[in-house]
């Protein structure tokens, strides 16, 4: 074993980019869960359900909520799930993909973990709406304590600011990027400190940290202490942030920020608001802003207002990576993707997601008018997302860590009963809002299968109907006139001729004196590296059959990977002024002859029409492409 040591420059270098990690982990991965404690003790004793504003419900919530955030947060995702890490990226997806090896030999089991998989990715948009309408909300509502004539200005004032966020997102995050470290370390510091300042009212409010207290609340109050669980929820809404951003910061960030940071300074601000209350009932209507002393109202406001948006960009932005994700995995048509960064490949903008975002957090905010009213729908979408990451993380025990059955169904069991509670404590706000986001997650989850579904019978409709490329090609060989250049034909088959190279030959009776069959490959891996890129394999005189693969995270760009390898791994010299690129447009016919239902193979016909230009998402240089159109009946 050799050891090396860092010279001063390069220990600071380190030193100095894990210091940038962290701030960067507490300004977009804390986001959402940084802001609860703005609705999150206020629904739980002003909400739907209120509870009694006495000693034994205060500690009893308090209790419920240091537990929460000890059991769902600290030990189930920082300390167990971000372990399972897809070569380093998190998330619903790459836990899909990291599980789908592993149990692919169990066609039954490969088959339950993806479709939880795919519904907690569904679920996600339903977060992604509602997170910035209750964030913004939430925070814009604190003018009605510090200025009480401004209550009427809180609504235009909230779709201002949300507008805005949403028309900004085509110049990319990269220079917002930078402020959100610094702002939401102000945050976080802003809530020890008010929670400090009035924690000193009722000190015995801290005696909360023993589970004592839960319990009896919940052996006392019974039903009505599950429906407090509806509430409480909110306080770990976020959670799924800390697993879903560990491909941009790490673990170890993400792990001392909570730790160190975010964690205390939410159980302190919990803590603060809940001695208010004790020692101040009427500051019940938002305990949050009235912690405050009137000169900082204002301040607050402003701070509260920055957090909420950060908290909302860290969702928009989780909402095109996971679209991104699921469009390599096949899982959704390919969508017009803007890069916004040219140094940083995770920064960018997709207008569809972005304008369809705008239009669902508008219409909440018109439609439920505070957020008193959105906490009713919040909760529901975050809890099923928790529940089936439990589920998933007990097939991760036994199949990827090696853990007993037994050890396994008791871990993730116990963290499985506590996301039941709470999603069926939200189930029951399903008819004041909660059936929003799970009408979102049906509606997501149904397209993205159908479309999974069309393109594999698609796919084999194709292979089915093509001639073997050698045989097809050897046979016309004497009889085609050969043209200078290199043609490359495009195809989703990894055998066959591709209808592309039937039609050009059909319509202009020639074939290039070099014709590559090109597939791209889309790994369950984030990234694929450089010497994995490209497999070649010649067929025949000037026929090669070529395939580049990609990570789900990676851009499929083609002319860059193949100007990129060398010629030895593709057989020939690559020259990008001399090659034509060929692609078959498949124009989907529902035919009734596949094993699609009708209903989905007209589905997967009008997706398919939706979908954007292979050129553009195949990085294509637009004056060497043809496009030839063909029938593809399912």
């Amino acid at each position: 074993m050799t050891s090396q040591t860092l010279t001063p420059d390069a220990a600071e270098h380190r030193r100095s980019s894990f210091g940038t990690l962290l701030v960067g982990a507490i300004g977009v991965v804390f986001g959402d869960i940084g802001t609860s404690p703005l609705y999150a003790i206020k629904e739980t004793f002003a909400g739907p359900h209120p509870l009694v504003l006495d000693r034994a419900h205060v500690l009893g919530v308090l209790s419920l909520v240091f537990w929460s955030l000890m059991v769902v947060v600290s030990i189930k995702y920082v300390a167990l799930i971000m372990r399972a890490d897809n070569r380093g990226e998190g998330g619903s997806l790459a836990l899909l993909a990291l599980l789908g090896r592993a149990v692919e030999r169990l066609p039954g089991l490969a088959a339950a973990v993806g479709a939880c998989g795919i519904f907690a990715a569904a679920l996600f948009y339903g977060d992604s709406v509602i997170t910035p309408a209750i964030s913004v909300l939430s925070a814009v509502e604190g003018l009605q304590v510090g200025r009480p004539e401004l209550a009427s200005a809180v609504e235009p004032l909230t779709l201002v600011v949300l507008v805005l966020l949403f028309m900004i997102q085509r110049h990319g995050s990269a220079m917002v990027g930078k402020l959100f470290g610094p702002v939401m370390l102000l945050w976080f510091l802003t809530l020890a400190w008010l929670g400090i300042a009035n924690i000193g009212n009722a000190p015995g409010v801290l005696l909360a940290v023993s589970p004592h207290y839960a319990l009896s609340f919940i052996a006392q109050d019974g039903f009505t202490a599950f429906l407090a669980f509806g509430s409480v929820v909110l306080a770990v809404t976020g959670a799924e942030a800390l697993y879903a951003d560990m491909g941009h910061f790490g673990k170890l960030p993400i792990r001392l920020a909570w730790y160190l940071l975010v964690w205390p300074s939410l159980l302190l601000n919990y803590f603060g608001q809940g001695a208010l209350l004790l020692s101040d009932p009427g500051a019940v209507e938002n305990p949050f802003f009235r912690m405050a002393p009137d000169w900082a109202a204002l301040p607050l406001v402003g701070l509260a207002t920055a957090a909420a948006v950060i908290a909302s960009q860290a969702v928009i932005t989780g909402a095109f990576s996971v679209t991104r994700q699921a469009i390599q995995l096949g899982y959704l048509p390919r969508m017009t993707i803007i890069h916004t960064s040219e140094r940083e490949i995770g920064q960018i903008y997709l207008p569809f997601v972005n304008w369809m975002l705008l239009a669902g957090v508008t219409g909440l905010v018109l439609g439920f008018q505070s957020s008193s009213n959105l906490a009713s729908a919040y909760g529901i979408a975050v809890t099923g997302t928790m529940l089936i990451t439990s589920v998933m993380l007990g097939f991760v025990m036994v199949h990827l860590w090696g853990w007993r059955k037994r050890i396994a169904m008791i871990a993730a069991g116990s963290f499985a009963l506590v996301d039941l509670a709470f999603f069926l404590a939200n189930a029951t706000k399903i008819t004041h809002g909660g059936w929003f986001p799970l009408a979102v997650g049906v509606v997501l989850f149904t397209v993205l299968r159908t479309w999974k579904r069309g393109r594999d019978t698609m796919r084999e409709r194709i292979i089915a109907d093509a001639p073997p490329a050698a045989e097809f090609i050897g046979a016309l060989s004497g009889r085609a006139v050969r043209v200078k250049g290199t043609a490359v034909f495009l195809t989703s088959a990894a055998d066959g001729v591709p209808p592309a190279l039937l039609h050009n030959l059909k319509h202009n009776q020639v074939l290039h004196e070099r014709v590559v069959l090109l597939k791209v490959v889309v790994s369950e891996s984030p990234t694929v590296p450089p010497e994995r890129r490209v497999e070649a394999e010649k067929l025949s005189d000037g026929l090669h059959r070529i395939l580049l693969n990609f990570g789900f995270m990676e851009d499929p760009d083609v002319p860059k990977a193949l100007a990129n390898a060398k010629r030895d791994e593709l057989g020939f010299f690559y020259e990008p002024l001399s090659t034509s690129y060929f692609l078959s447009r498949e124009i989907v016919v529902p035919a009734g002859r596949s094993s699609l239902p009708p209903w989905r193979a007209k589905t997967f016909a009008v997706l398919s029409r939706a979908a954007s230009s292979a050129p553009d998402y195949f990085r294509l240089p637009v004056n060497r492409v043809l496009e030839l159109g063909t029938q593809v009946e399912i």
